[in-house]
């Protein structure tokens, strides 16, 4: 069986079970036990968690909802924008180095009202994800498309963290693109 690793914020860590459980037949799915926040946080991590969980096959992996969060009285993004891009090239080199393949998902939306963040941002982020990681030959996996979908019967109380209804969404929707790497 081929080597899964999933990577990002709370919300892989919200399908994560899921997607463990659709791929229990075709895949070992393995996943650091923390958060990995923000971009910088993970590119701190990757290779101790690469060594910690073994060499994948192929990586699906998030960063953003901590990047472009906001904690007041902070005004400005808790990443800007360019270091950003350059923190997620830095991380895809670094999952490289593996031979996996490698798939980037895109930030999921907040709710229009959410405090700290914003969609209008969060499509500017991802847009500058999409343009630094497609010329290096990460697949793009657009997981903000599938949560605005039904943005309001997929997001919890929170407006920011998924309910049981998105996450199981997003694992499906994770769960039918690995399945054209196994």
């Amino acid at each position: 069986m081929k080597r899964v690793l999933l990577l990002g914020d709370s919300i892989r860590e919200g399908y994560e079970p899921y997607v463990r459980e659709r791929l229990a037949d075709r895949a070992e799915v393995v996943a650091p036990g923390e958060n990995g926040r923000f971009s910088f946080y993970t590119l701190w991590g990757v290779n101790l968690w690469i060594r910690e969980l073994g060499i994948p096959d192929i990586v699906h992996w998030n960063n953003g909802l901590w990047d472009v969060h906001r904690e007041a009285p902070r005004v400005e993004a808790l990443t800007p924008l360019s270091e950003y891009a350059a923190h997620l090239k830095r991380i895809a080199h670094e999952l490289r180095r593996t031979g996996a393949q490698i798939v980037f998902a895109t930030t999921t939306p907040v709710h229009p009202e959410s405090e700290g963040r914003s969609n209008e941002e969060i499509d500017a982020y991802n847009k500058a994800a999409i343009e630094a990681l497609m010329p290096l030959g990460i697949a793009i996996h657009d997981l903000n498309a599938r949560v605005k979908r039904d943005l309001s019967g997929y997001l919890s109380d929170d407006r920011l963290h998924l309910n049981e209804a998105g996450y199981r969404a997003c694992a499906d929707s994770v769960a039918d693109m690995l399945e054209g790497y196994l």
